[in-house]
């Protein structure tokens, strides 16, 4: 769910109606800020403590002080004198351990200087501590997360100036503002600490956060064979773009495909043949038509096929029964016949980029959220509409908004992976939009844990590195990480 300030404020104010305290929600929101930082930062660095005078500048103290209990090096930056800080803030500050001096890596950086509710620009000292924040981030390599919202966020509209984070910490619901197009930038990556006490107001934006709370992975059956784990056929690959089908083909055997056919046109199935991984089987055919009459629990269609066979792909698309991925040159070859997708013969799920979204169905100046909407309200399918905030949804269900992901996956082959996962999850049997939240929470998540150990970077992330670390990024959504 999604709140506004009134009903965040609502929902506190029932908390401790119920009998909840203001510092038994703050130790549980410190905690979690703590296990977030060990989530991305697993070694002890450097933590440095920004806070302003309320509720949240004791979560982030709270923080602190578990984080140097592991051995963090902790620097306080207070941007008002103690005296100022409200009763609670100033006992988390006392409990906090005297820490050593030292200016070990990682550097990461709190920021818990204002939070719901503000009016207007930030104004000293805040400003300035907002751009030490920033400058901190920009020429210091430091890794900021902010308590429930970036400093400078409002409501409204996004301040000047506002802390930029690499992650944000909602406590307990997301608010309104974290999810504005222009906020995206300040937010980062999303997640969501855990508060019970918390419950959200009959009339709350039902809108879905995915996290692994939500999101399900139950083990499988011992008894489990790979008949069980379904059979993907993957239509992908021309001479000019074989990278897109190997890619695709081998995220759907890492993400638990029983068996994967990488079907290509003639001319490529030599190449193919020879640099795909072992368990993919590649089959050549110059008419996808064959197809429909045979036995498949998923397709992925469009990754590196090129335009000359928009006239098949259609026709598949119009006639086939089995669910489809769609994807990049099968989206293309959509964009003049949009009206197959009026009446289609079986499930459908989309996963458009922006610029091929626009050509299937013109912007006219919507926002994400709104855009996606009108889609889904006219064509019955599920749409993914990738970007820094992957969008899930349908006409039906609960639009999703997708939480993983840094601004290294903005680079060649990411939508490839994410079809060859999106076709797997749904081959074992799951509903097409849960395969599609599941796909885009794993893929978001591995390419932050191909980041995390220090031998890769933004700048050289690649979409096999992805391909990499699905397996631990579905260990990591059992196990319910944030």
């Amino acid at each position: 769910m999604i709140l506004s300030t009134a009903q965040m404020l609502e929902a506190e104010a029932n908390a401790f109606a119920d009998g909840h305290t203001a510092e038994e929600l703050m130790e549980q929101a410190g905690r979690q800020l703590a296990e977030l930082v060990r989530q991305f930062h697993p070694s002890p660095g450097t933590c440095r403590v920004f806070f302003g005078k309320g509720h949240n500048a004791g979560d982030v103290l709270v923080a602190a002080r578990h984080l140097a209990i592991d051995g963090w090096v902790i620097a306080l930056d207070p941007v008002f004198p103690e005296a100022f800080l409200s009763p609670l803030t100033a006992t988390q500050l006392s409990r906090i351990p005297r820490s050593p001096l030292g200016k070990a890596r990682p550097l990461v950086v709190l920021d818990g200087i204002l939070g719901l509710g503000t009016k207007g620009d930030p104004r000293e000292p805040v400003a300035s501590a907002i751009h030490r924040i920033n400058h901190l981030r920009d020429h210091h390599a430091a890794w900021v997360l902010a308590a429930d919202l970036p400093s400078g966020l409002r409501e409204e509209t996004v301040g000047d100036p506002c802390v930029r984070a690499d992650v944000t910490m909602a406590m307990g619901f997301v608010k309104s503002c974290l999810m504005a197009d222009p906020a995206t930038d300040f937010v980062g990556r999303l997640a969501v600490a855990d508060l019970p006490a918390l419950r959200a107001p009959a009339d709350s934006d039902l809108a879905e956060i995915l996290t692994p709370k939500i999101l399900s992975l139950p083990p499988w059956s011992f008894d489990r064979h790979k008949g069980m784990s379904g059979r993907v056929a993957i239509i992908a690959g021309s001479r000019s773009y074989p990278g897109a089908a190997r890619l695709c083909s081998a995220a759907a055997v890492k993400a638990g495909a029983g068996l994967v056919t990488l079907v290509v046109p003639p001319d490529c199935v030599a190449t193919l043949s020879a640099s795909v991984i072992p368990e993919v089987m590649v089959r050549s055919l110059d008419d996808f038509s064959v197809l429909l009459n045979e036995k498949w629990d998923a397709f992925g269609i469009g990754p590196g096929l090129g335009r000359s066979r928009d006239a098949m792909v259609c026709e598949f698309l119009r006639h086939c029964s089995a669910p489809c991925v769609v994807d990049a040159d099968a989206l293309n070859a959509l964009a003049g016949q949009m009206e197959i997708l009026q009446e289609n013969a079986g499930p459908r799920l989309l996963t458009p980029h922006p610029l091929e979204m626009a050509r299937l169905y013109p912007r006219k100046g919507l926002n994400r959220r709104q855009w996606m909407a009108d889609f889904v309200s006219k064509y019955p399918v599920t749409l993914l509409l990738k970007g820094s905030r992957t969008l899930v949804g349908n006409n039906k269900t609960p639009l999703a908004f997708n939480t993983t992901g840094h601004p290294g996956m903005a680079s060649g082959g990411m939508g490839d992976v994410l079809t060859g996962v999106s076709a797997a999850l749904i081959a074992q049997g799951r509903d097409i939009t849960e395969s599609a939240r599941l796909a885009a929470w794993t893929c978001g998540r591995a390419a932050e844990l191909a980041i995390r150990d220090n031998t890769v970077s933004q700048e050289s992330l690649t979409a096999s590195d992805i391909i990499d670390h699905l397996g631990r990024a579905f260990l990591d959504l059992r196990a319910g990480v944030f």
